[in-house]
């Protein structure tokens, strides 16, 4: 598992992250981000190319996976505004309170070992007035795909890179103690199990 793990993963990852119906979702929330940005999750820079230098300020971006970041470089080195990278996943952020503009997060929840963790300290960071975008893959509203979800997840977090089909993304987000100020859902083109998708933008729950 350690090469296909550092060598094949990545590019897999990279490759089924990039997909044109991605992509659009991407396009939908990624240009809203404002000021000084935490992207958890940032993987192989993907998000990069749809944010606006004109509302960006600096992006730091968190993920442990050194073979995405390599894939990330050239992304990053053709941005209009400094990119740092921190290589560790999103539960324990090494940033101090209230620290960003907006926080993003793009299908990175389904991975995160402790996605309530994660969120949780994403509101952490997150300044007053401040958003935290996102759109991720999670459970499907008709009962038959939710249990084909069920059934293929023990399988598919091992070959995926830890991925969970069937996440239930706003419940995170509540449990996280988050508001969710936008919420969007639907089918993406794609097998249905992968594709059920969730985007808006969330805030802090104690403001």
């Amino acid at each position: 598992m350690g090469f296909y793990n550092t060598t094949i993963l990545p590019k897999v990852l990279d490759l089924a992250c990039g997909t044109k119906p991605i992509a659009k979702q991407r396009e939908k929330v990624i240009p809203q981000a404002r000021g000084d940005v935490v992207e958890i999750g940032i993987g192989s820079g993907l998000n990069l190319p749809h944010y606006d230098p004109a509302k960006v300020r600096r992006i730091t971006g968190i993920d442990p996976d050194d073979g995405l970041w390599h894939r990330a470089e050239p992304r990053a080195s053709a941005c209009d505004f400094p990119v740092d990278r921190l290589g560790l996943s999103g539960e324990t952020l090494p940033l101090g309170d209230a620290c960003a503009d907006t926080v993003v997060v793009t299908y990175a929840l389904c991975t995160i070992p402790d996605p309530v963790a994660a969120l949780r300290e994403m509101g952490r960071v997150l300044r007053p007035g401040g958003e935290i975008l996102f759109t991720e893959h999670g459970r499907a509203p008709d009962l038959n795909v939710a249990r084909w979800q069920r059934r293929i997840d023990p399988i598919w977090k091992h070959i995926a890179g830890g991925c969970q089909t069937g996440r239930d993304i706003p419940a995170l987000f509540r449990q996280a103690g988050l508001k969710l100020a936008r919420l969007d859902e639907m089918y993406i083109p794609g097998p249905k199990v992968l594709s059920y998708n969730y985007w808006g933008a969330a805030t802090r729950g104690d403001l």
